[in-house]
């Protein structure tokens, strides 16, 4: 019997995702020749094991591996994989150094470019006397509408699309509620995708999954409400020229590769007449029927319960 911690909840703004994310994962290991242990991590980051507190030395003392369910801050920025590296535990998914610099959007855009990636134009904003002063020269540096996202957040959570200054600086405070720092970026018009990959399966050290077409109909940017709100239609295999499907699974791989990511990750994209952009990359993909990745897989034939043995035997193996 193999015994799996699945880390679930966290500090993070991405707890409830997190929560669903751990739920799939622990439905889908009540099966041989697992044991899956719900770790319970609640919003002030105190661990628990069938509802009692405990440390994560004691909650992790007799499980053969664990499963990072976890999304966002604390759970996908290195913050974990520090702790559970320390403990000497067998994790699923990126190790302290790649999460940490995939989660933070700017090192990942700037790592990029200089392989040729295309990004958006950006600028940056931190908290300072002057702040609305430095909004607006941000803001004139873009034609609208402007996109206002935090530094160091996934799901695109803290996103504003804004149409003009007052609804930009509305968006620049809320992010400001996410992050330390805020990124305005250039709206890049085109077809939203994303395109993942999973190291080692099939027999490919670096299996590319079918490119995933993003539909949301009700907005022009794909934000956290629109992502999970049910406002979002995946389409997978995307409708994408086969040119445009081969460069996004080219790109998609770059990405892990370049930020040293490990066992699994999912990277978005615009497709614009202008060529591809890359948005930002997600190193623990969220896993429950309706996401995008899931389709992704099933759309080749390969199960949810395939995924979740082939990662948990990538992270028995690391080294």
């Amino acid at each position: 019997m193999l015994v799996v911690a699945v880390l679930r909840g966290g500090p993070s703004e991405e707890h409830a995702i997190s929560l669903k994310t751990g739920a799939e994962v622990i439905s889908r290991l009540d099966r041989a020749p697992y044991r899956a242990i719900d770790v319970f991590i609640d919003k002030q980051g105190v661990w628990h094991v069938r509802g009692i507190p405990m440390s994560p030395a004691r909650a992790l003392s007799s499980v053969d591996v664990v499963f990072n369910a976890l999304h966002g801050a604390y759970g996908e920025d290195g913050t974990v994989q520090k702790l559970l590296s320390r403990l000497g535990v067998p994790f699923t998914g990126s190790g302290a150094y790649g999460a940490a610099l995939a989660h933070n959007k700017v090192l990942t855009k700037l790592m990029l470019e200089k392989l040729g990636i295309r990004t958006p134009r950006h600028a940056l904003l931190r908290v300072t006397p002057d702040l609305m002063q430095e909004a607006l020269k941000a803001y004139r540096m873009f034609s609208p509408p402007v996109i206002v996202k935090p530094t160091s957040s996934g799901s695109s959570l803290g996103m504003t699309l804004a149409k003009g200054f007052e609804e930009f600086w509305e968006g620049v405070k809320s992010a400001f509620n996410s992050s330390t720092e805020v990124m305005v970026e250039e709206f890049i018009p085109g077809r939203d995708a994303t395109a993942g990959i999973i190291e080692g399966m099939r027999a490919s050290p670096y299996y590319q999954m079918l490119p995933v077409e993003i539909h949301v109909p009700t907005w022009k940017a794909v934000d956290f409400d629109a992502k999970y709100g049910g406002k979002t239609d995946f389409v997978a295999p995307g409708n994408f020229s086969k040119e445009e499907s081969n460069e996004l699974q080219r790109l998609s791989r770059a990405v892990h590769e370049e930020l040293g990511l490990q066992h699994y990750s999912r990277s978005d994209f615009v497709v614009s007449p202008y060529g591809i952009y890359f948005l930002e990359v997600n190193s623990l993909p969220t896993i429950t029927p309706e996401s995008s990745f899931v389709k992704s897989l099933s759309a080749v034939g390969i199960s949810t319960d395939e995924l979740l043995d082939h990662v948990i035997g990538l992270a028995l193996k690391r080294k």
